[in-house]
């Protein structure tokens, strides 16, 4: 199976972002890709919570949602929507980071909101209180296909390694970790938190990111570290688009799968413990 990461500097404009993503899909389904997988909140990345207001949808009326559904039933594709930034229903006044797998005749086969939130002060200038804005989710989500089983996950999920072994446990097979990655962490910590996953749990990783300077029609723009990254079960890192823009391909076999657990079976190993008090 040949997936496609695609990289995009999103604005915080739903519209020019929708149209960017959907030729992008377009292209990556004309050089055979049979699942396309595009970053977090890929319809808007903005730190205004007062422009988010006023351009975010609820999910049933988000049309970057049915855009892209759109674009996966014309062009006989599975579609992982990294995350979208949405409205939740009220009472509820924080938004959702929510990703979305799409079938290819367009229907949603699974949900998943993010379960961690980015709240860290990574340096003196640069601080994140991503749970004053969203609503976290509660829980893991798998997602079988006909080229095998995904676990879901959303960047700074990645920092929690039992999630990702619960997803392996459950039958995944692929973990995806779309992301808008922070300039001030990546560099040191990105492509080790992916490897580890992957070889913790003998799972091919497909990480698409936002990269780069996102322009802001207001309030404070947004760089994010790029580098969308496709790592196989043993380890390798098949892909690193470092920052470069558009569509990144990667062959997936999960023959390398059942390779990589039956050589290390470590997800058969886990014990029961008591301690530390």
């Amino acid at each position: 199976m040949r997936a496609a990461l695609l990289q995009l500097t999103s604005s915080d404009d739903p519209h020019t972002n929708l149209r960017v993503t959907s030729e992008l899909v377009r292209s990556a389904a004309s050089e055979g890709a049979g699942l396309i997988l595009t970053p977090e909140v890929t319809n808007c990345v903005s730190n205004s919570r007062s422009h988010q207001q006023g351009v975010l949808h609820l999910e049933a009326d988000d049309p970057t949602l049915a855009g892209l559904r759109e674009d996966a039933a014309r062009l006989g594709v599975w579609l992982l929507i990294g995350s979208l930034a949405l409205k939740a229903d009220p009472p509820e006044e924080r938004f959702l980071n929510r990703s979305f797998l799409i079938a290819p005749d367009g229907s949603i086969a699974a949900r998943y909101d993010k379960l961690h939130m980015f709240d860290v002060q990574v340096t003196a200038t640069e601080t994140y209180k991503e749970s004053a804005g969203f609503k976290p989710g509660d829980t893991a989500v798998i997602a079988p296909t006909p080229f095998g089983v995904i676990g879901m996950s959303i960047c700074y999920d990645v920092r929690f390694a039992y999630l990702y072994r619960k997803l392996a446990h459950a039958g995944a097979e692929i973990l995806v970790v779309p992301a808008a990655f922070s300039p001030a962490t990546g560099p040191m910590h990105w492509e080790p938190l992916l490897r580890a996953r992957a070889i913790e749990t003998g799972s091919y990783l497909l990480a698409p990111a936002q990269m780069g300077h996102h322009p802001a029609s207001t309030g404070r723009s947004r760089t994010t570290h790029g580098h969308s990254m496709a790592v196989s079960p043993w380890g390798e890192v098949l892909i690193d688009a470092g920052q470069r823009f558009g569509v990144h391909l990667v062959d997936v076999d999960l023959a390398n799968v059942a390779k990589a657990r039956q050589k290390v079976p470590s997800l058969q190993h886990d014990r029961d413990f008591s301690g530390p008090s």
